[in-house]
């Protein structure tokens, strides 16, 4: 259609009839018309002014609308944030929590850990996880660490096992599970782990995606907040990573998540003890999760529904923004885009099921506000709903259908404002503002189809894909590990917990690990992206012939960056 309507103007360019560079839309008359070919141009403007214009205006100003108040939404944010640093507002912890009152006692008083990580497949990060793990600060009779391995591959199972007995003959408390019935994903994972008899004994569970390395007084920063605080459930912690400036997409999603953390879970925590749990680098009390129904295997965020379960049973949040835990964001766009889809997917499945207990609820009446309005409907819903509707279907439009022309500012200057905003929290990624406001539109594709499979439950709502891992670590890791491998050559150590076959295993997958020949990494084509960088740039070459300046260079620069992401071109490919 797009191209239909292009050719038509070019035509009509090149005949002189000028008629979209007046605003007033002047019609010709009988007497002006200089064949049928005219006829029909002057017919078409006829019902493009009548009938398409106004639909495509209500809906515009619809999402204009929209677009001002998650605006609006995100200034408050800010400023709340901006509040925070002003008077140094965070969580204290007074005194020295583990001094004991008992003077005849140890003269502290350290309570029982649990600490899980959940991992599925997870060959590259695996062994960094359970190392750092393994090198918390907390006493070992106190602190107990279950490797929920998920896994498929019997070669990936034999290599963590092989890794967690290397740990538990240096005396760390670890065990290894793995379920024979894999279902229900992270969430059923973490149910089964949580069934254990001898999890009983424990006041708290800290939980680690298998590509976290937490520092090791990463307990001594966080469960302290718990002491003398019984209405407390989560404390939080920050991510940080060690691949934020591996290539462009790394450092976009780095921009994103500063916001998330910096901006949104740090002003919700602080004026309201709540925001969604992040499902890794946040310690849970055990009490809170079994007043709260435990986890449930009814969505793809397990994390945003205990926490949404927990707000509701009147538990409350703390954030820790100075507390950060070392792990990796996606470095290509596949994985990231099928990270995004469950992102988004689940949260709208969710807000269908929680919906009714939120409703009849005890909790006040603005905290239902809260929920309903800003954590679910504003920021979940109706922000990719807008960025996909507004900037990659009306502009266009718009374009083809000049009397539903859209303003300057809402293409311009609200968006670049916001963006300026959007990448306070990362500073140095300044240089990257301009790609970042495109690359968000982009992105709204994903994350439009995504809101609209979990609203509707449709076939995609309840699909996970693990997220595919570099095995990136950071300074500090590499020279640890290249100081145990030193260590290891001069005073070899066998698996004692081992048998001799087990040994000859491990040592043949390790072997076939070093020499297996590594898979070619090719492109991907994205047809949705392809379609819209398609559209877009058929647009941007209307609006040039209408010289509408700012209109086609947005048009323009959008297009491309629907181009090099539907080629497959950001970031690095798959394996």
């Amino acid at each position: 259609m797009s191209l239909a309507f292009l050719a038509f103007e070019v035509f009509a360019h090149f005949n002189g009839w000028h008629y979209f560079h007046n605003r007033g839309l002047h019609i010709p008359q009988t007497l002006e018309i200089k064949g049928w070919l005219h006829a029909i141009y002057v017919a078409w403007l006829e019902f493009r002014a009548d009938y398409i214009a106004p639909s495509i205006q209500v809906l515009s100003s619809f999402c204009v609308a929209l677009f001002l108040i998650q605006s609006a939404d995100r200034m408050l944010l800010c400023l709340g944030c901006f509040w925070i640093k002003y008077k140094k507002i965070k969580p204290r912890i007074e005194g020295d929590p583990f001094k004991s009152d008992d003077l005849e006692g140890s003269g502290y008083d350290y309570p029982m850990v649990l600490v899980q990580i959940p991992m599925c497949n997870e060959r590259e990060v695996y062994e960094q996880s359970i190392s750092a793990v393994c090198q918390l600060d907390w006493p070992k009779d106190r602190l107990l660490i279950q490797v929920l391995d998920d896994s498929d591959d019997e070669s990936i199972q034999w290599l963590i096992k092989g890794e967690v007995s290397k740990w538990s003959q240096k005396g760390v408390n670890i065990i290894y599970r793995h379920r024979l019935v894999r279902t229900g994903y992270k969430a059923g994972n973490l149910k089964s782990a949580m069934n254990c008899d001898y999890v009983k004994a424990y006041e708290f569970v800290a939980i680690f995606d298998a590509d976290f390395q937490p520092n090791p007084d990463f307990l001594t920063q966080t469960v302290p907040h718990f002491k003398d605080n019984p209405e407390l459930g989560l404390v939080q912690a920050r991510w940080a990573f060690v691949n934020k400036d591996e290539n462009l997409l790394t450092r976009l999603q780095n921009i994103n998540l500063c916001f998330h953390f910096e901006v949104e879970q740090q002003v919700n925590g602080v004026f309201i003890n709540f925001f969604g749990f992040n499902g890794t680098a946040g310690v849970w009390r055990i009490k809170t999760l079994e007043d709260s129904g435990g986890w449930l295997e009814r969505t793809t965020v397990e994390d945003m529904d205990i926490a949404v379960r927990a707000h509701l049973n009147g538990w409350k949040f703390i954030f820790l923004n100075e507390v950060k835990v070392l792990c990796e964001v996606p470095e290509s766009y596949e994985a990231y885009r099928k990270q995004q889809h469950r992102w988004h997917s689940g949260p709208m499945h969710l807000f269908r099921l929680c919906l009714p207990a939120i409703i009849t609820s005890k909790i006040s009446v603005w905290k239902k506000a809260n929920l309903i309005l800003l954590f679910f409907l504003l920021r979940k819903l109706i922000l990719p709903f807008y960025s996909f509707t507004l900037f990659c279907i009306i502009l266009p439009l718009t374009m083809f259908v000049p009397e539903a022309e859209l303003p300057v500012w809402v293409i311009c200057y609200v968006p670049v404002f916001m963006s300026f905003l959007n990448i306070l929290p990362a500073p140095r990624s300044f240089p990257f503002i301009v790609p970042y406001l495109l690359f968000e539109n982009t992105m709204s594709v994903t994350k439009f189809n995504a809101m609209v499979s979990g609203l509707f439950q449709l076939g995609s709502s309840y699909e996970w894909v693990v997220t595919k891992k570099a095995g990136r670590s950071s300074e500090p890791d590499l020279l640890a590990a290249a100081e145990r491998e030193t260590k290891a050559m001069n005073h070899p150590q066998l698996y004692r917990g081992s048998s001799d076959s087990e040994l000859s295993e491990l040592n043949k997958l390790k072997e076939h690990q070093e020499t297996a020949p590594k898979p070619k990494k090719t492109n991907k084509l994205y047809r949705k992206e392809l379609a819209l960088a398609f559209l877009l740039l058929t647009a941007a070459v209307r609006s040039l012939l209408s010289a509408q300046g700012v209109h086609f260079y947005f048009l323009l620069f959008q297009g491309v960056s629907f181009l090099l992401v539907g080629l497959d071109l950001i970031g690095e490919q798959m394996s």
